[in-house]
């Protein structure tokens, strides 16, 4: 059994029905459907599908599918027959990112469209990266080409809710996951480790790692359940492994230092580079977590899922600093005695999956679209 890791269509589509879509709202689902494909290869790059559409009919299609291959846009033209290339110069091009307009692993996608003389292009939203925010449309405007923006303009935010928060906020997109027993138990008395989650559950939370930049514990997760933190899937790619160790108090034989996966250790004492392990030195203060949150920004990683412990559940809790709560409850999992679950802050529900003797439930911040902005 397989869930999808962040099931957009499931959790965020804000349209209730295909039907009462308009035209170029069905063919915009269709690249956020395309775009979807792409998640857990692209990042730290957007999501991103593109069709294209000559008199009623589809005649290519493309995603951005692997970080610094071509974009959706250069992929929807190559797939255009040879006996359909003739209309493209005539057609509609739907994409759902802003087209990009500047040099980097490839070539400007705004300069490509202008090429081939599209004449219309439908954009989901624009692209909140500084070094497109908005000229990829200039570019198209001053070319002559009609641009419609803002169709489904929330779901396309919404599928790229990592990149947009990374780059408006200036800090990872922070998912925070824990399981509980049936009376609210993450740990048992002594904070003996408990085997909460079953197998089903276990399987979907090592695709959450795989689709995520990074997954974080702290220093007594990682001396009481000395985790692997890799994703122990079938193709799946291990994310970065923070561990937050002020006083570098971590045993060198735990799993989290068998360079398997590149793994960074914060601390308040030491500055180091050794092959996938970095001591990443942070200052000492009461609160890691800005200077953490800030470093994070500056290596460039989108995603955290954060597992623990409690104490570090709490401080994202308490600090503000957290977009998704994903809480997975066991039905047939009871402890009489131990150590209760963060108390859930201000939050909103938008899903709930059931498997087998579990319960997950996935909330977020309230109007947490107001906190990615709309870009024009």
């Amino acid at each position: 059994m397989q869930l999808s890791p962040d099931n957009f269509f499931a959790n965020h589509c804000v349209l209730c029905s295909f039907a009462v879509m308009t035209a170029d709202e069905q063919y915009m689902f269709r690249c956020l459907e395309l775009a979807q494909k792409g998640a857990g290869d692209v990042a730290p790059n957007p999501l991103v599908g593109s069709i294209l559409v000559h008199e009623g009919r589809i005649i290519g299609e493309g995603y951005h599918k692997a970080y610094g291959g071509p974009h959706a846009e250069v992929e929807c033209l190559a797939s255009v027959a040879e006996s359909d290339r003739q209309f493209i110069s005539s057609s509609t091009l739907y994409v759902s990112l802003e087209p990009c307009s500047h040099q980097g692993k490839t070539p400007p996608c705004a300069d490509m469209i202008i090429r081939e003389r599209i004449p219309v292009v439908v954009i989901g939203c624009g692209d909140p990266f500084p070094l497109v925010n908005g000229s990829g449309i200039g570019k198209l405007d001053a070319a002559g080409i009609l641009v419609k923006q803002h169709v489904l303009e929330a779901d396309a935010i919404m599928l790229n809710k990592r990149f947009f928060t990374f780059h408006q906020q200036q800090r990872p997109y922070i998912i925070l996951k824990w399981a509980q027993t049936l009376n609210g138990m993450i740990a048992g008395e002594g904070k003996e480790r408990l085997q909460i989650s079953n197998s089903f559950t276990n399987q979907l939370v090592h695709q959450w790692r795989s689709a995520e930049s990074a997954i974080l514990i702290g220093t007594e997760t990682a001396l009481i359940d000395n985790p692997r933190l890799t994703s122990r899937i079938p193709g799946g790619r291990n994310p970065v492994r923070l561990v937050i160790d002020r006083e570098l108090r971590l045993p060198k034989s735990l799993h989290i230092f068998d360079a398997t996966a590149q793994t960074i250790i914060f601390n308040t004492r030491h500055e180091e580079r050794l092959g996938n392990l970095y001591y990443c030195r942070l200052e000492e203060c009461n609160d890691l977590l800005p200077g953490l949150l800030n470093k994070l920004y500056s290596l460039g990683i989108q995603s955290v899922l954060v597992e623990g412990g409690k104490k570090i559940h709490e401080s994202f809790i308490h600090a503000g600093l957290w977009d998704e709560i994903r809480m997975i409850s066991s039905s047939d999992t009871y402890t009489q005695q131990g150590y209760q679950a963060p108390a859930l802050p201000d939050i909103q529900w938008f899903k709930t999956d059931h498997l087998q003797t579990d319960r997950i439930d996935y909330f977020q911040k309230p109007a947490i679209m107001e906190g990615l902005g709309r870009i024009s």
